[in-house]
């Protein structure tokens, strides 16, 4: 009995070795899939004109903002989101670079589920579609793509969408100034799973 009972033990060692290549394989295919898109169309998409112009103008107009501005910011936004007054969350949503991001939705359907930018504080900039909060400083989507620099790219857990009844995963990615290659605010893309390999 106890015979078996090691090999079983090795038995399950053993498989739990072979999985782990196919697993390691697959994360760094993912990772090779997602870095493609992101140089490819999604980079394009963060370069836009409208983008670049309103991160820049918000970063200007936010060059001297504190923390405590910024976590008032966060309330103010965080109170609106069930209410029909909405004047911290309306700028945000009805600029022109929010109009763009609503754009790259409509032709991309059942693609990009959702879309937003931020600048160098972590504060939305526009937004496709409202997020459950304004200040995105404190996440990973910025932490670990603009504080990291112009090449950054931080793929999130593929989680469900109750909306959409979609799986769906966060790439996030640093915004550059084309003109420069600076790091200037991040942009955060909602992919439907679905479409990765």
């Amino acid at each position: 009995m106890r015979s078996v009972h090691f090999a079983l033990i090795a038995c399950a060692a053993v498989l739990s070795a072979l999985a782990q290549p196919a697993a390691a394989t697959d994360s760094a295919a993912l990772q090779d899939q997602i870095s493609g898109l992101v140089a490819g169309e999604f980079r394009g998409w963060a370069e836009a004109p409208a983008v670049i112009e309103a991160v820049k103008a918000q970063n200007a107009a936010n060059a001297a903002i504190d923390q405590a501005k910024i976590d008032a910011l966060d309330a103010a936004w965080r109170a609106e989101i069930d209410h029909d007054a909405r004047p911290t969350i309306e700028p945000v949503l009805s600029n022109a670079a929010a109009d763009y991001l609503r754009g790259i939705e409509e032709q991309t359907p059942g693609r990009i589920m959702e879309a937003f930018v931020m600048d160098e504080h972590g504060l939305n900039v526009a937004v496709a579609q409202p997020t459950s909060d304004y200040w995105q400083g404190d996440e990973d989507k910025f932490t670990k793509t603009y504080l990291l620099g112009a090449d950054a790219i931080h793929i999130g857990e593929v989680e469900f969408d109750d909306s959409s009844q979609t799986y769906q995963v966060q790439i996030s990615f640093t915004i550059t100034d084309p003109a420069n290659g600076l790091p200037i605010g991040a942009i955060t893309l909602g992919l439907n799973a679905e479409e990765l390999d």
